[in-house]
């Protein structure tokens, strides 16, 4: 009995994996947040997302203020 006990409880935890899903993220340090969009800034539309754009730069408007981003 205690045999049988035994290789069940090692079939039913030897089929689990121990594997963990490990995310990393490149996180730039140096983010760049602007408070206030200048006057000559303009709105861009891409893939249904709204974009502040001014001196060749790309932004995306947070609580923080505008937030640097690549397109």
């Amino acid at each position: 009995m205690k045999k049988l006990l035994l290789i069940v409880f090692l079939i039913a935890f030897g089929l689990q994996s121990c594997a963990v899903r490990v995310v990393e993220r490149n996180r730039a340090d140096n983010v760049v947040i602007v408070k206030k969009a200048p006057r000559n800034h303009r709105v861009v539309v891409i893939k249904k997302r709204r974009y502040y754009t001014w001196g060749g730069k790309y932004y995306r408007r947070t609580s923080r203020g505008f937030v640097r981003v690549r397109v």
